[in-house]
């Protein structure tokens, strides 16, 4: 498994004569979700929880999803009340990142409170997008991700939310941005507290290896007097870095030098690039703007009238930040499709605006970052890791019902808010979120199933990925799984059909795929952008009327592939995930893990 993208610090030196800090990152990370246990269903009291808490939406779709989620967790009673929750929409036309999509939320915020949202304290979720990498989170969206977590479970908003609990009454107004995909953990002394009460922005930073940090925002702080690293540190920021070679990091001083630091001292992915007393960056994940820049940025997007282009919050707004800034970045469109001289010169008009701006840093040397944004790191978190799985709490097997197994130390498999029956057998690293399993199915190792209803014996081959979406088709109700590898690339794309057989389904060649399921190759085949094709606008996957038909039929294709035989698709009209993704029927689907919940709940008598 290659290294997987995660801030990785666990501090050793600075928490002697102390709590081993593997301790102390539990508790303080227990203490924060039985907090937020607390508040679950209850009114919040004025300035003991967030004002506002809004998620952004690439599309209406994906804000009707949203909404009608956030409906049924507060019907429920499984988020805080009294509280505004939003769902801030991105305007239709082009891609413009999560930066475009924070300029946006402050014109949402300014159109439905006027001058009131300058006394505010919110919360802003960047999740936007289809998440490719990890689709079963693509219909419902990436922060509404199921956590082996809670009763009832926790989703990734709950868990954010959590994880901030402390924030919003030592914080000036302003906004917090953040992503959905990831998790911060962190331990400071017992009456500390991280305040968000400085001019400008200001960012938390984790010490990690300087791998971690080619991937990541890596800042480049002011000079400290204190000898020692603690816990909690305030800093000033020369400049920021964004993803940053090795070699930019030693030229502008970002590197750290460790002297009593040790390989101990990094956990997860990146171990095997760490030696003895090796040297470290500090690398972002989320960040605060009081509301004086809020109302700047604002007042630049209402300038500029329409975005075309895609603007990075951390790379255009952050690397504009700090004395030490200068423009240099601007022009660097390696990442990028669009005309280089339009986004060249909107980037500099970000630069200009933000210069000048001071950049914080509050150093948490004894925390972790987790991502969570593809099907590798979801399945190693959820199963294999036993760091994840002590500071929160993770459970094997949550809300549902499922034959004991016993727990061990290695890995082992993840129910959630599943009914399986007594004669299933799931393999170790694998996962199955909200899915009725019946009698013998057999599930292989490093499987991911969500939203599916199995009854077939024919075993699950180790690797596979399945996942079921309800689907509105001319009023009437329909169901298709999408059945791949859990290692394929479904946003590898190639411009024309003749390179088709560069495309992999479940790591063999997508032309010969075609011929076990009699396809032709055609631009019918293939949905949206015609010279864009990939696996996500392949029509392969089969519509049908029942939830468990259109299991069976999917993983009929899969294992015909697995084993060299033909199944041929001809008969069964065909979508793309793209277009199941459009056509999702988000109510079905709720109802759906509404009534697992409820059969759960009878069981375990629960209500």
């Amino acid at each position: 498994m290659r290294a997987l993208r995660r801030g990785l610090w666990e501090g050793g030196a600075m928490a002697a004569a102390r709590d081993p800090p593997e301790v102390s990152l539990r508790e303080a990370t227990q203490r924060k979700l039985r907090r937020f246990s607390e508040l679950r269903g209850k009114v919040v009291a004025p300035g003991e929880f967030w004002d506002i808490v809004a998620i952004t939406a690439a599309d209406e779709k994906q804000e009707l999803a949203y909404n009608q989620q956030l409906s049924e967790k507060l019907k429920r009673k499984e988020l805080p009340l009294g509280v505004q929750y939003h769902v801030f929409v991105d305007p239709a036309g082009a891609k413009i990142g999560n930066g475009g999509s924070t300029l946006c939320a402050l014109q949402c915020l300014e159109k439905l409170y006027g001058d009131k949202w300058n006394s505010f304290t919110i919360l802003l979720i960047h999740s936007g997008g289809y998440s490719q990498r990890l689709p079963n989170a693509s219909a419902l969206g990436k922060i509404f991700t199921a956590l082996p977590l809670g009763n009832p479970i926790y989703q990734m908003l709950e868990l954010k939310l959590a994880m901030y609990i402390d924030f919003p009454s030592h914080m000036n107004p302003g906004i917090l941005v953040t992503c959905a995909d990831d998790i911060e953990l962190y331990s400071i002394g017992e009456f500390e507290f991280i305040r968000f009460d400085k001019p400008g922005f200001t960012a938390l930073a984790h010490p990690s290896s300087l791998t971690i940090g080619t991937t990541h925002g890596v800042f480049v702080l002011e000079p400290s007097d204190d000898l020692k690293p603690r816990d909690l540190e305030y800093r000033s920021c020369h400049r920021f870095l964004h993803k940053p070679s090795i070699e930019k990091m030693y030229q502008f001083n970002a590197v750290c030098r460790s002297g009593h630091f040790c390989q101990q001292d990094f956990a997860g992915g990146d171990i095997a690039d760490l030696k003895l007393d090796s040297d470290y960056v500090y690398t972002d994940s989320l960040f605060y703007m009081d509301h004086k820049s809020a109302k700047m940025l604002l007042a630049f997007y209402e300038k500029i009238g329409t975005l075309s282009w895609e603007i990075d919050a951390y790379g255009d707004f952050l690397q504009a930040l700090g004395p030490g800034a200068t423009v240099e970045y601007t022009r660097n469109t390696s990442n990028v499709i669009k005309e280089e001289s339009e986004l060249v010169e909107m980037r500099q008009r970000i630069f200009h605006l933000l210069k000048g701006t001071s950049l914080n840093v509050v150093v948490l040397n004894n925390s972790k970052f987790y991502h969570i944004g593809t099907t590798e790191e979801y399945l190693f978190y959820f199963t294999s890791d036993n760091s994840l799985k002590s500071e929160l709490g993770l459970q094997s097997i949550t809300f549902s019902i499922f034959p004991d197994t016993p727990e061990c130390s290695g890995k082992t498999s993840c129910i959630i808010q599943s009914i399986l029956d007594s004669t299933c057998s799931v393999a170790p690293g694998s996962v199955v979120e909200y899915s009725r399993l019946g009698p013998n199915v057999s599930v292989g190792e490093n499987c991911i199933i969500s939203g599916s209803h199995i009854i077939t014996k024919a075993p699950l081959p180790a690797y596979s990925f399945v996942c079921s979406l309800s689907l509105k088709m001319n009023r009437c109700l329909k169901y298709s799984t999408m059945a791949f590898g859990v290692q394929d690339n479904l946003k590898k794309s190639v411009k024309t059909l003749s390179d088709i057989k560069l495309l992999q389904f479940f790591g063999v060649c997508f032309l010969s795929c075609l011929d076990v399921w009699n396809l032709k190759v055609t631009e019918e085949l293939f949905s949206g952008n015609k010279t864009c094709l990939s696996l996500w606008t392949a029509r392969i996957f089969p519509v049908c009327s029942s939830l468990s038909d259109s299991v069976t039929t999917s993983l009929r294709m899969l294992n015909a592939v697995k084993n060299k035989s033909t199944f041929s698709l001809n008969s069964y009209r065909l979508l793309s995930i793209e277009e199941m993704l459009i056509l999702k029927d988000v109510e079905d689907m709720i109802t759906y893990r509404e009534q697992i919940f409820l059969e759960v709940s009878l069981k375990s008598n629960l209500i």
